[in-house]
């Protein structure tokens, strides 16, 4: 009896150190800056509620150096799941998107899968992007709708 419970004891604990803690790395690689001043802010939502730009809605929130018109960064132990970035270029570091009077972003902006600003900002659907593997790379390239 003693040894049955220490095999099966062996057996569960290999299997639960196998199965690991179900949490990735996300590489993020964002490209197409239109210079190297101020930062990138990147947010990473589970849901919708305040995608893109709203950041304290976002599961996590990092901002990075921008070097040679490109940044990299990585968000790590993030738990298996559905997620959407965005990004924004902080050019005068005052941690925020600068709009124009009609709300359009004066600084550059992006999304996970690329979608494109059209007459409004992306959907988180549209954006959205699976955490199911320990690494996931997403490169994004960041855009500026205003001169």
């Amino acid at each position: 009896m003693k040894f049955l419970t220490v095999l099966l004891l062996s057996l569960f604990c290999s299997c639960t150190l196998y199965a690991g803690d179900n949490t990735g790395n996300i590489e993020v690689i964002i490209t197409g800056f239109r210079n190297s001043s101020g930062k990138a802010g990147v947010n990473l939502f589970s849901q919708n509620k305040g995608f893109p730009g709203k950041h304290e809605f976002a599961d996590k929130y990092l901002f990075t150096d921008i070097e040679q018109n490109a940044c990299k960064l990585v968000f790590e132990s993030v738990p298996y799941g559905s997620y959407a970035i965005s990004v924004f270029h902080d050019e005068n570091m005052n941690d925020k998107v600068d709009v124009t009077f009609i709300g359009m972003p004066k600084e550059g902006v992006a999304v996970s899968n690329n979608v494109k600003y059209r007459f409004a900002p992306p959907k988180f659907k549209d954006s959205v992007f699976v955490l199911d593997s320990e690494d996931k790379t997403l490169k994004i390239e960041i855009i500026y709708l205003t001169k």
